[in-house]
């Protein structure tokens, strides 16, 4: 298992994360300010918000951070609130599920050699992937219950 890192001070975290999908950019704000900037992989299943499970897409709308994970599959992970209730809902509605599990993570576990390279192509099943090292530093910034701004 991979130690996490320690928290950074209160007066230096994060109080908002935007993630632009198409632009595949993850931005991390204080105060409105931008203290971290990413490029990111997302969800291989294209454009469009996630509907159901296994769709491969990443969800767009408003969250928030809701746990991590040390021990993940990949390099720690922060999870995502998806699905929230309009998202259950609106799969209920269309006899679907709506999916789960959708977190900001590492490279999977033993592959961190891959490094930025994971860039050149979405290749997720619907989360947020960023390199090892971003990881342990969008950890370190990131407190739970910070709200995540997912847009097209």
């Amino acid at each position: 298992m991979v130690s996490p890192p320690a928290p950074a001070p209160a007066e230096q975290q994060a109080d908002r994360i935007v993630i632009e999908k198409a632009a595949r950019r993850m931005t991390l704000l204080r105060d409105g300010q931008v203290i971290g900037c990413y490029r990111v992989s997302t969800g291989s299943g294209g454009p469009g918000p996630k509907r159901k499970e296994g769709d491969r897409l990443t969800p767009e709308g408003t969250y928030h951070i809701a746990g991590r994970n040390p021990r993940s599959a990949y390099h720690l992970s922060l999870r995502i609130s998806y699905p929230d209730a309009a998202d259950r809902a609106a799969a209920a509605a269309r006899g679907e599920n709506p999916g789960c599990d959708i977190m900001i993570h590492g490279l999977p576990n033993g592959r961190g050699w891959i490094g930025p390279l994971h860039r050149l192509r979405n290749w997720t099943a619907g989360c947020v992937a960023v390199t090892d090292a971003e990881i342990r530093d969008i950890w370190a910034l990131v407190p739970d219950g910070t709200p995540v701004e997912i847009r097209p």
